[in-house]
């Protein structure tokens, strides 16, 4: 189960950063609300297009750094969200420097609360898919094994 939840995770978390991308560039927005005509037309187009790029470029990015933070939390049974968002946040931080972009292009790159925030994004959306469950030997929802009573009677003899 965890050879599924875990790529599902980090497909998750991809999806939920790119989002938090595009949504964050005013550029985009402005362009979608325009004084042109064909602006909203365009804003569609480019979001269909340049998102699913996006996502990839950022999958491919991130893929190292989230691994290193997803084997610890597999290997530990780490299920905190905490671990998870912080997790998110250093691996989109070491994606974009990486990524080395060009400074001043206005890219929603340039900024970093937006690869903050992407990064918030990702780790929460990983930790809701695979994260709570995080680790093989630690069950998720525990039952408490009722302890066995202990038979005593009078009648017993000492031995």
């Amino acid at each position: 189960m965890r050879f599924l939840l875990v790529p599902l995770g980090y497909f998750a978390a991809g999806i939920a950063a790119t989002v938090v991308v595009l949504v964050a560039w005013w550029q985009f927005a402005d362009a979608a609300v325009g004084q042109q005509p064909d602006s909203p037309d365009f804003a569609v187009l480019s979001a269909v297009i340049g998102g699913p790029l996006l996502l990839i470029v950022m999958l491919i990015y991130i893929l190292l750094p989230v691994s290193i933070g997803i084997l610890i939390s597999e290997a530990f049974a780490i299920r905190s969200w905490v671990f998870h968002v912080l997790n998110g946040v250093v691996a989109t931080w070491l994606g974009w420097q990486f990524f080395g972009g060009e400074a001043g292009t206005g890219t929603p790159f340039d900024q970093p609360v937006v690869v903050i925030a992407a990064g918030i994004a990702a780790g929460f959306a990983y930790w809701v898919v695979a994260g709570f469950s995080a680790g093989f030997y630690k069950p998720v929802f525990r039952t408490e094994v009722p302890r066995p009573v202990a038979a005593t009677s009078g009648n017993q003899r000492p031995v």
